[in-house]
């Protein structure tokens, strides 16, 4: 079982050794509709926050040579806001610790300014001059402005059990958790983006909310998730369903557990967990990624004691963007990290059976989040 919700697990985590060396996220991302054209976009909005002890009245910035130079950590709130495809962007917003307003605990909520983030609400407002994009490339931004308001209904998790419980959280473990409270999100409300109006229904907002948090990144970086399925088998859209795929090469203890992969498919009210936390399940993960060309394509096989999947998705290097961030020591966290929200490609979920594997449905899968970096 995956789908267990725990609020909990979206509490922010930067307490301890994570107060001097830790970073927290929560990612949402979805797909709207312009009022004016009725044209398809995807969105994504990340709050950022990291290193409180670090902390001042003003963002530390540690991508400033003047703080590299004195080993000075960053310390902020960065609010991240962008789209997908071939206009693509991202703009970044800085608050100084001391200026954000907080509760930690569950149920969680974090706000700066004009930006506020909770379980089920989302809103902010971040502007970029092309002027100040140029001048100050330690913002690490592209240059435009987005708006937002948006309700948050996260339906369907993805808890990966024990490996983010709470006693691995205080024993600081892994380099890197996750927790995906809302692998299947209906978002609900109105975005505003260098001039466009776009409103985001419920019914076809396709959204995704989770978290991450620890003290480094992963490397590699995989991630691919979406709930635009179509089944081949029933020969319709599934309406609850929803599939996510993450991980690299994870670290416990500072010790490298080799390349693997958490994944989960939730097959109309089905659950499918490929989950190298829980071996009794006997997980075992591929996986192959290609760089080559005008697409960035990820071949995914995972199994369990019970069944296969086999995930092969594709997205145009066109419509995605190099995603930034920096460590919690002031480095650039990855090397182009490739971050898309339009992938697409299929999805084979087969039953293991005495006389082999037998084809439970063949799913097509659009609207894919996709996510890719090796260095």
């Amino acid at each position: 079982m995956f789908d267990i919700s725990d609020i909990s697990r979206d509490s922010m985590m930067l307490t301890g050794g994570f107060s001097q060396k830790g970073y927290d996220w929560w990612w949402h991302s979805f797909t709207a509709h312009e009022v004016k054209t009725g044209k398809e976009k995807q969105f994504f909005i990340e709050y950022f926050l990291c290193n409180p002890a670090w902390g001042q009245d003003y963002p530390v910035l540690g991508q400033l040579p003047s703080n590299q130079e004195r080993g000075i950590r960053p310390s902020y709130m960065m609010v991240k806001a962008g789209c997908w495809g071939p206009d693509h962007k991202q703009l970044h917003r800085f608050f100084g610790w001391n200026k954000i307003d907080r509760h930690d605990t569950a149920p969680f909520r974090i706000q700066a300014g004009s930006c506020f983030v909770s379980d089920d609400r989302i809103m902010g407002h971040v502007e970029v001059s092309k002027e100040t994009a140029a001048k100050h490339p330690e913002y690490m931004s592209d240059s435009g402005n987005m708006y937002w308001d948006l309700k948050v209904n996260k339906q369907i998790s993805f808890n990966v059990g024990y490996g983010a419980s709470h006693i691995f959280q205080k024993l600081e473990t892994f380099e890197m958790y996750w927790h995906a409270e809302g692998m299947k999100t209906a978002f609900d409300g109105e975005i505003r983006m260098d001039g466009k109006l776009y409103i985001v229904d419920p019914a076809t907002s396709y959204g995704y909310s989770d978290k991450n948090w620890g003290k480094g990144y992963t490397n590699p970086w995989l991630w691919l998730s979406s709930n635009s399925l179509y089944s081949e088998k029933l020969g319709c859209k599934l309406e609850n369903s929803v599939f996510d795929i993450g991980g690299g090469r994870p670290k416990a203890f500072g010790i490298d557990l080799g390349r693997k992969l958490l994944g989960a498919l939730y097959y109309e009210g089905l659950e499918y967990e490929y989950n190298f936390s829980k071996p009794w399940t006997r997980p075992r993960t591929k996986f192959k990624v290609s760089t080559k060309g005008d697409f960035i394509r990820w071949k995914v096989w995972q199994e369990n004691r019970d069944s296969v999947m086999k995930v092969d998705i594709r997205c145009r290097k066109s419509d995605m963007l190099f995603i930034k961030y920096e460590d919690p020591l002031g480095h650039m966290g990855c090397e182009k990290l490739w971050n898309g929200g339009n992938g697409e490609g299929t999805i084979r979920l087969y039953a293991k059976q005495c006389n082999g594997l037998v084809l439970i449905d063949t799913l097509s899968v659009t609207r894919v989040g996709c996510e890719w970096s090796e260095y």
